[in-house]
Parts: C-alpha cells; sequence; structure tokens
C-alpha cells in the first residue's frame, strides 16, 4: 500500500513551510542559544510559527529539531536531551496540523551533523552515522510522517544519513535536500546529476536542494537533477543573499518572486516546493496562491500533455536524454559493465588515445580504465588524461593508482586532487618495478602496499587522512582491488584478496585470464566476499602474441592449448583471439559483473566490435 504522503505527491505539488529559525531570531530568540531547545523552553512560540504557516497554506510543517542530534546538541550541553527534544519537536508541529483546515504532513527535520564533518572537527562517518540513526529512531518514534534531511553540504554525510534512516525505518518517505555552493556543486565538488543519482540509489525517495540563495539558483540545479534521473524533485530556496546593516539581517527576494518561480520548478520535475532562510509565511502564502492559480498558455501546454500524470509536468527532449548511471550505480543495480584500458601517451599528444575512447563509447563502453605510467615508462599522467576523457567525452574513468612512485604525502594530495576533478573510481596497485629504458636507477617509494592503499582511501572516505587528522570534508571514492585468478599460488592470492575487501575494496577487477578451470575455481572462491568482480579479457593477436604473454608478462598464464590455437590460426589470429575473449566471457557469465578488456597494440576498433556483440546479448536477455 502507498504511503498518504507519496500518494499525495502523485496527485499534485505540495507546499512545504518556509524558515524556521529566521523566525525564531525575529522574534527574540538569541543568537547563543540553541534553536532545538526551544521545543521545550518555549514551546508556544514554535508552535504559533508552524500555525501561521500552516494558515498561509503549507501542507508540509518541519519540525523544530534540524540541529537536534546528539553530537551537534553536545556543544549546548543538551547531548543527553536528544530523545526528549525531538520528541517533542515532533508532538508541537503535530498539534499544529490538526485544525490547519486541510491536509498536512509533519516531516522529521534533520539536519547535517554541523560538528567535525563540516568544519575540521573529529567526528568519523560511523560517528555521524550512529547520531543520525539514533535521530531518526526518535523522530519516527514520535510519528512523523516523514523524514526530511536538509542542508546536508556534502554528498558523503548525505547518504550515510540516508543509509541511517533506512536503517530506522525502510518505508518511510525520505527526502534528501543538499546545498550547493555558487558553481552549483557541493562542497566537495559533486555536480547535481550524481548527487540525485546516487541518493535515488541508496534510499531517498525524493531528492532535492535547499539554502541556496533564491530560487533561480535552486532552478539551475534541478533542471540539471532532473536531466539525470527520473527520482520526484525538491526545491526550498532562501530569500537570496542575506543583507547586514547595523546588525539587522534582511532578504531582498520577495514572496511575488518566489510566486513566480513556482511553476516554472514544477515545469522542472519539483513535487514539492517550499522556502528556507529568510522566507517567511508570506512567502509560503504567495506560492500557496500560485499553486492554486490558473495557469497560464504556455504551463496550459505542459499540462495538457502529462494530464494522466499531474505531478510529470517535464521530460527532457530527445536532445537532452537523461546521463548515464554511474559505474557504483550500475553494479549495485546488477547491470554488467564493460571498461576498456587505454593508456596515456607517451607524450604531448593525447589525440589518438582520445580518437580510440570515442570509439568505444559509441559502442557502448561504460568507463575508461587509464594507467598508472605500465611497465614503469614514463606517460602523462593518468589524473590528467582522465580529466580529458571525462571533459572532451564525456566518459567516467577508473584511475589506477599505484603505490610505486609516490609517498604518502603525494598520494593522498593527489587522489584529494582527483576528487574535486571528479574522478572518483581507483584501481589500487603495487606498480612495476623501474627498470629498463633508461629508469634501472629510478627508485620505487612503495610507502603502503595496495592494502594500505585501500586503506588510506577508506580514510579519506571516512574523512581522515593516514595520520588520522581530520579533513573538512569526507570524499567518496569507488575503489577496485586487482586479483590474479592463475596466481602461482590460488590460496595465497584468495588470503591477500580477503584482505583488500576487508581494507575497502568495493569491486575486484583481475588480470588477464585464458584458462577457464582456473577461473572457475578462482571465481567460486571470491564469489564468498559478496563485491563485484570484473573479468580481465586481453583478446589475442597471433601466436607471437599468445607466446609474450605467457612467457613476459608476469603472473599471466595462456594454457597450451591456447596457444596452438593461435598457432593453427596463422593470419587469422585476431579472429581466433576474439572468439577466445568470447567463450571465456561466456563460461564466466553467471560468476562476474562485468568485464575490464585489455587492447594491445591500441586495436580500439576490435575491442568495440566486442563491446557491441557483449551489449546485444545483454538486450537479449
Amino acid at each position: 500500500m502507498t504511503h498518504p504522503f507519496l500518494a499525495a505527491l502523485e496527485r499534485r505539488v505540495l507546499l512545504a513551510d518556509g524558515a524556521l529559525g529566521t523566525l525564531l531570531r525575529d522574534q527574540g530568540v538569541p543568537t547563543s542559544a540553541c534553536l532545538d531547545e526551544q521545543n521545550l523552553s518555549n514551546p508556544e512560540l514554535v508552535q504559533g510559527i508552524h500555525q501561521e504557516y500552516l494558515t498561509a497554506g503549507a501542507e508540509i510543517v518541519e519540525t523544530n529539531t534540524f540541529g537536534a542530534n546528539r553530537l551537534r546538541l553536545r556543544s549546548f550541553g543538551l547531548a543527553d536531551k536528544a530523545a526528549e527534544i525531538n520528541a517533542r519537536g515532533v508532538a508541537l508541529a503535530r498539534e499544529a496540523t490538526r485544525d490547519c483546515g486541510h491536509q498536512a504532513f509533519v516531516a522529521g527535520a534533520l539536519g547535517p551533523i554541523g560538528v567535525g564533518l563540516a568544519s575540521g572537527g573529529d567526528v568519523t562517518l560511523k560517528q555521524a552515522h550512529r547520531a543520525f540513526l539514533e535521530q531518526a529512531q526518535a523522530l519516527l518514534e514520535a510519528g512523523v510522517d516523514l523524514i526530511l534531511l536538509e542542508t546536508f553540504p556534502t554528498l558523503a554525510e548525505t547518504r550515510e544519513a540516508v543509509l541511517a534512516v533506512r536503517e530506522a525505518a525502510d518505508d518511510i518517505p525520505l527526502l534528501a535536500q543538499l546545498t550547493f555552493q555558487r558553481d552549483g556543486r557541493t562542497w566537495t565538488g559533486e555536480e547535481p546529476a550524481e548527487v540525485a543519482r546516487e541518493l535515488h540509489n541508496v534510499g531517498a525517495d525524493i531528492v532535492g536542494v535547499n539554502c541556496v540563495p533564491g530560487p533561480q539558483a535552486a532552478l539551475d540545479i534541478i533542471e540539471e537533477m532532473s536531466r539525470a534521473t527520473k527520482v520526484k524533485l525538491s526545491a526550498q530556496p532562501n530569500a537570496g543573499h542575506p543583507r547586514v546593516a547595523e546588525r539587522d539581517v534582511s532578504y531582498p527576494v520577495t514572496p511575488r518572486v518566489f510566486a513566480e518561480y513556482v511553476p516554472r520548478l514544477a515545469a522542472a520535475g519539483c513535487v514539492i516546493v517550499g522556502g528556507c532562510c529568510g522566507t517567511t509565511p508570506e512567502h509560503v502564502a504567495a506560492m500557496s496562491e500560485a499553486l492554486l492559480a490558473k495557469p497560464s498558455a504556455e504551463q496550459d501546454e505542459t499540462a495538457a500533455a502529462t494530464q494522466s500524470e499531474p505531478i510529470a509536468l517535464w521530460s527532457p527532449p530527445d536532445e537532452l536524454a537523461p546521463e548515464e548511471a554511474t559505474l557504483r550505480e550500475k553494479l549495485a543495480a546488477g547491470r554488467f559493465v564493460i571498461s576498456v584500458e587505454i593508456d596515456p601517451p607517451r607524450g604531448l599528444n593525447p589525440r589518438r588515445a582520445l580518437r580510440g575512447a570515442a570509439r568505444l563509447k559509441l559502442a557502448g563502453v561504460d568507463c575508461i580504465n587509464v594507467g598508472d605510467s605500465p611497465m614503469a615508462r614514463v606517460r602523462m599522467s593518468p589524473y590528467a588524461m582522465a580529466v580529458l576523457f571525462r571533459q572532451q567525452l564525456g566518459l567516467e574513468t577508473i584511475v589506477h593508482v599505484t603505490t610505486r612512485d609516490r609517498n604518502l604525502l603525494a598520494i593522498q594530495a593527489d587522489l584529494l586532487g582527483a576528487h574535486v576533478l571528479g574522478l572518483h573510481n581507483v584501481l589500487c596497485l603495487r606498480g612495476d618495478v623501474p627498470s629498463g629504458s633508461g629508469y634501472a636507477r629510478a627508485v620505487g617509494v612503495w610507502d603502503v602496499t595496495p592494502v594500505g592503499l585501500l586503506r588510506v582511501l577508506k580514510g579519506l572516505n571516512e574523512g581522515i587522512d593516514w595520520a588520522g587528522n581530520p579533513m573538512a570534508q569526507p570524499t567518496s571514492f569507488f575503489v577496485a582491488a586487482a586479483a590474479n585468478p592463475t596466481a602461482p599460488s590460488l590460496d595465497a592470492e584468495l588470503k591477500l584478496l580477503r584482505r583488500k575487501v576487508e581494507a575497502g575494496a568495493d569491486f575486484i577487477m583481475t588480470q588477464a585470464i585464458y584458462d577457464h578451470e582456473a577461473m572457475e575455481r578462482f571465481l567460486k572462491r571470491a564469489s564468498r566476499y559478496n563485491v563485484p568482480i570484473l573479468l580481465g579479457i586481453m583478446p589475442l593477436h597471433s601466436e607471437r602474441h599468445a607466446e609474450f604473454i605467457h612467457n613476459e608478462l608476469a603472473g599471466v598464464v595462456v594454457p597450451d592449448a591456447i596457444r596452438q590455437r593461435m598457432r593453427e590460426a596463422g593470419d587469422e589470429g585476431v579472429a581466433a583471439g576474439l572468439a577466445i575473449a568470447r567463450e571465456t566471457i561466456a563460461a564466466a557469465r553467471g560468476g562476474i559483473q562485468g568485464v575490464y578488456l585489455i587492447p594491445s597494440f591500441g586495436r580500439y576498433d576490435t575491442t568495440a566490435e566486442l563491446i557491441e556483440e557483449l551489449k546485444g546479448e545483454d538486450q537479449e536477455r
């Protein structure tokens, strides 16, 4: 049975209330006081503000519990009153709705931790999760209709809050709203499209934006989200940038302007509109009138096309097809993914790599693996090459990060820079030993092993560096571990792989495999770790190529039967190699969630043909 709140969203756009903190301050609550504690010491004031918004037409009223998590209340000496403050906040909002004269829902407001994660303190994501879970349970026990996460500054913290709420209850409607900077990104650089997809994927029913400086800023973000996902959207912007004159704070955006933006926000996909800092009951009343008003001729045309689905007021035109889901989302959804390795150039010209990647994109590749000076030979930085793939072709990448060339400081600095540039997928590797080609005197650093690198990344995702120092914001890396199905000792390889998974590996990428029996043994035993596996496939081209891989590529075994087959293929070596690759993928299908194609000698056209065949098979399935 559909929850009444979600059912209401299917019928109409709902109007949320406006700023609570602004009105509490305007009515005399000192700036040094805890606003959430007013539920206990000044309940009539809090309930009166709720009633003002409901009288103005609000259909969603937020509890005065935005900062009522244990960690945030601790700075006021109120941590032990967290449950009481939350319960009382729900009771005051519920009492206000009883006589409002229309259907109204109570949203349990839950804000970010406010200390540690966002301000460089010592709070970890695990501690934040526990605080979110405790507050969510208190709000649920008090009887809220939905949980509203609002004003979250980063995707990582919001994700943790969503997971905590879903741990408390998997059926409560959940609205997750972030605030964005002037560049339209979160504090940690995530774009609105990524935010909407990720939060919907982990359990949010509605995703949106609040506490941005005005309705136009909110509209820009909502339009980006709506192009990327079908998730329901919400917007509660501020009434502009606050203006301070002789300690008096005012907001410039008027109720009339908010009313003008209501149909535009609805047309962009919002099913909830409301206000945040600086908005008042007057703003809410103006928005209510706009929702009730007869639409203009232009709006009539939009509505006429969607009469059977009143809230589906916008769908992307053909030239603005929704962006692809991320690698993380595809694997979480159980989709079969294809990644292809493309090494950066040895000089300054990336044209060939970009041309090859463009061909692979047309074939349907999901992402590109970017090597980190493989074979210990100097190539362009993998981070620079990955940014070019992302910016010029819109391709997602998996960046190889070796522990060979950088000490712990440089590794972390590069990773943080990569994250800001939107490079979130990483494959952890040791790196080939520097030797030959003039680099025998180069010194490998290896401050950490690949297991150590996984722990570095896990720490960054929790908001701490290797030394245990807190960062201003946590990262959200999606991390792969390498494995070799034909290692000399499978027991030792699986023991190492277990350590990698325990250290934080999200998925596994294997070395190239040609031995089906060894592959089956590996996949059967590796399945116990319950992480997706992408099987390494390097199509053979000739007898010489097969012999080189078997004899000179460390750790990779090409069985006698495969090498004999390549000898017999003669001039048809490429076709034979592709046939072997297809057979290997088919034999592994039940135990893998994707393939990691490693083309040799830049044979991207052949690789593209294989991708098109695999994609066609998936569609037939």
